[in-house]
């Protein structure tokens, strides 16, 4: 099996358009660097709690910041 450093996932086009116009002039290089420093902040957030699952407010937040993003309608 190969040694997988990344993989592709999939977003919607008007999604990653938005994601475009929100990091112009940020310090993020591509909307790529930008989805990974959000994931990677959400699940620090899971993380420091010292469990895997989520409270049902904290699974609301989560589904709020996905609504935000344009993930959930």
């Amino acid at each position: 099996m190969l040694n997988e450093t990344r993989v592709t996932v999939k977003i919607p086009r008007p999604l990653y358009r938005r994601i475009q116009q929100v990091i112009a002039n940020t310090g993020f290089s591509s909307p790529t660097d930008f989805i990974v420093f959000v994931l990677r902040d959400l699940m620090g957030e899971v993380e420091t709690n010292g469990r895997e699952e989520f409270s049902p407010d904290e699974l609301n937040a989560v589904k709020q910041k996905l609504r935000n993003l344009g993930y959930l309608d």
